[in-house]
């Protein structure tokens, strides 16, 4: 059976998919272009490249980014505003695997 193509719409539901630019996704999160590539520098957000070399960013990526704004703009140093959003992100991972496990060691074994 042939892969199916996405549709172009089902791209727009997509998360990961890389969708902004760099200059609407400082746009859209009120900052500036260097903000977005100190946090590459970080490695909080490692943006894919559009096939022209241009920053590409996800919607997943702006909630990432955005979490960084705010701890910055409440006085966090950015290599600490960085260290915090990806561990809050891994804390969030684990919680969900972890309750994956529950569920699965609840469901009725056959």
């Amino acid at each position: 059976m042939p892969a199916v193509e996405p549709r172009p719409v089902d791209k727009l539901d997509d998360d990961d998919y890389p969708a902004y630019t760099m200059g609407r996704a400082a746009e859209m999160l009120g900052t500036t272009p260097a903000f977005l590539r100190a946090l590459g520098e970080h490695r909080l957000i490692t943006p894919l490249r559009s096939e022209g070399g241009h920053r590409r960013y996800s919607r997943y990526q702006l909630r990432i980014a955005a979490r960084a704004r705010e701890l910055v703009d409440q006085g966090t140093p950015i290599e600490a505003a960085c260290r915090i959003v990806i561990l809050e992100d891994q804390l969030e991972e684990a919680r969900r695997m972890n309750e994956e496990l529950r569920t699965r060691d609840r469901e009725p074994q056959r």
